[in-house]
């Protein structure tokens, strides 16, 4: 990568990159190894990730992601010989990272997935079956996702998966839980949405989970031999990852070497109802608006005004008025320069940060994520290195958002506009 943009660009005039683009990666591609294990929404691609580690770091130098979700940046750095620390606020996505990035001996958990099975098995074979032998979370939310002999048999497996006594074996089957929980509850099946489907069938949770545990062991032994063995034999060292604030890294001043995240966006929010089911389960949360005020750019946090750095997200928030809206802009803009601050402390001097962000649109009013990023970063003392436009292909999100609220809407919808169809990446250096 060389430094050619030293100046504030106009980025929607950029001619995309095809070589960033990764047209040609299948979906096998992209769930190579763990990555598979959890269908997270928003998620890149790992041959980005991959691509931005292994041109920008050497091995033992340390990679961050403060947005990490389900692990991809973490993964990407500690296949190649790199430190992998991560964050993020969501605790379900805490849990799918650690679990994504551990490579645990292959032998050893195909006996603990036998052993489940056979547990399993004797409950089929018996009639005790009934809530009056099992608890599950008291929560009114899951008796409305979940009928009531999946509630039932999902409160059994969760019991016999926290029987098993190794963490980090325990968190590999807890994400196995985790994503057969909308395949077993009436969430309409294809939705991103939390939309009930009164008419649908909800998978058997046993047969699911077996399925889905096989499925994630063969992907365990994949990633087992691609994981150097330095880094096997002391994984705590490499991945670092932690449930907590992207303003609050576990870095020391001046340590890390690059930065590569995938910033939530101005609705950052629905990500929380997206995740649900398993914060359900998991007693992550009471209710939905509680695990929504711990996200970025959230409309239930109250924060004094605050200078953006930013004529652009100045003049957007002026257009979008003075409703519910522009609050959350604005607030999501201030988060976002907090976050960038925290980002330069962490980085040593040459080190960079890469940003992978899209614009969209909320109310008619154009939100240039991107053009905002770039002017807060150089405010601060960032240099531009790079940066990439790349067309998205395919990605794991809904490609449609509603034009007046900005929320995320069913292709089906009239008046719907592309979310992404081009995003960048904003390469920048303290």
């Amino acid at each position: 990568m060389k430094n050619s943009l030293p100046t504030h660009p106009d980025l929607e005039q950029l001619a995309p990159d095809a070589s960033w683009a990764f047209a040609d990666s299948t979906r096998a591609h992209t769930r190579y190894v763990t990555h598979g294990y959890y269908t997270y929404p928003a998620k890149f691609i790992p041959q980005l990730a991959a691509r931005l580690i292994r041109e920008l770091t050497r091995e033992n130098e340390i990679v961050v992601d403060p947005f990490m979700g389900s692990g991809t940046t973490i993964i990407e750095a500690i296949i190649q010989n790199r430190i992998g620390v991560g964050v993020d606020i969501n605790p379900v996505a805490h849990l799918i990272a650690r679990a994504k990035a551990t490579s645990l001996e292959p032998d050893s958990l195909v006996r603990v997935y036998e052993k489940l099975a056979r547990a399993l098995s004797k409950v089929e074979g018996s009639a005790s079956t009934t809530l009056a032998k099992v608890h599950a979370p008291d929560n009114a939310r899951i008796d409305y996702w979940f009928p009531q002999k999946q509630k039932e048999r999902l409160t059994i497996l969760l019991q016999r998966v926290g029987e098993i006594d190794d963490e980090d074996t325990r968190n590999f089957f807890l994400v196995a839980f985790s994503q057969i929980l909308k395949s077993c509850s009436i969430w309409l099946q294809r939705s991103v949405k939390p939309t009930r489907d009164l008419k649908k069938s909800p998978a058997d949770p046993f047969e699911a989970f077996l399925r889905q545990a096989r499925y994630m062991l063969k992907q365990n032994r994949a990633f087992w031999d691609v994981v150097p063995p330095p880094v096997r034999e002391n994984v705590s060292a490499y991945r670092i990852v932690q449930c907590g604030d992207a303003r609050k890294l576990p870095v020391n001043d001046g340590a890390a070497s690059l930065i590569v995240t995938s910033p939530p966006y101005v609705t950052s929010y629905e990500y929380a109802d997206l995740h649900q089911l398993a914060a359900l389960w998991f007693e992550y949360y009471q209710s939905l608006p509680e695990f929504r005020r711990r996200f970025i750019g959230t409309a239930y946090s109250e924060r004094a005004v605050t200078d953006l750095q930013s004529g652009i997200a100045e003049r957007i928030c002026a257009e979008l008025g003075a409703g519910k809206k522009a609050r959350e802009v604005r607030n999501y803009f201030a988060d976002m320069l907090e976050c960038f601050i925290e980002m330069r402390r962490a980085l040593k001097i040459g080190g960079k940060a890469c940003i992978v962000i899209g614009n969209t649109e909320l109310q008619g009013v154009k939100i240039l994520n991107a053009q905002v990023f770039v002017e807060q970063m150089q405010t601060i003392g960032m240099s531009i290195h790079q940066i990439i436009k790349r067309e998205i292909p395919s990605k794991i999100l809904p490609q449609t958002r509603d034009p007046a609220s900005g929320k995320f809407t069913s292709a089906k919808n009239s008046g719907k506009v592309l979310a992404y169809p081009v995003e960048y990446i904003l390469v920048v250096e303290k």
